[in-house]
């Protein structure tokens, strides 16, 4: 009985403890769709530094304003993720930081009452591929209390139109983006 008790205890902290990494530290998310190819590519499950850019503390209007701790500016070309106005999570790649104008031809945008990212915290962010093009000419800008980090290792890759057990790319275990 002692020995299942210490064992439920050293299970208990352990889920602790993940949680807490996957909360403040990194976290896994899932590519869908091919908007970032050949980049990264659908069923790529990527690695998301939360340190990356400062660690996000509240939001505006919740209980404790929004802040970073340890900020740090987002560049241009990061692959950056991000939760949009639906609170999915996206990835794709940083265009345009604050001070940038923004020049959009021969597409549709939908920008709401912006024109550059200013000296505010604004991002505009677009996807690598024209087949599947989910990125600020739909979102608008992005802002800073939106990104959650940055995108920086693809941990292992599935195709998810193969079956469950031949669908794994050997090929894009590990790979550093």
């Amino acid at each position: 009985m002692k020995g299942t008790v210490k064992f439920i205890g050293a299970l208990a902290v352990a889920f602790v403890v993940m949680l807490a990494f996957r909360a403040l530290v990194m976290t896994v998310c899932t590519i869908e769709g091919d908007g970032l190819a050949p980049q990264f590519m659908e069923g790529d499950r990527v690695v998301v530094n939360r340190w990356s850019y400062g660690l996000r503390t509240g939001e505006r209007g919740g209980l404790f304003d929004y802040g970073r701790i340890c900020r740090q500016v987002v560049k241009k070309g990061d692959f950056i993720a991000f939760e949009d106005s639906l609170g999915r999570v996206l990835i794709c790649q940083c265009t345009a930081v604050p001070g940038d104008t923004v020049y959009v031809k021969k597409a549709p945008c939908v920008v709401p009452g912006l024109i550059n990212c200013d000296d505010q915290d604004y991002y505009w962010v677009r996807s690598v591929s024209k087949n599947n093009p989910i990125d600020s000419r739909q979102l608008g800008f992005i802002p800073e209390e939106r990104i959650i980090g940055r995108a920086c290792l693809v941990l292992f890759s599935r195709n998810p139109q193969a079956p469950f057990w031949k669908g794994y790319r050997s090929d894009r275990l590990f790979l550093p983006k």
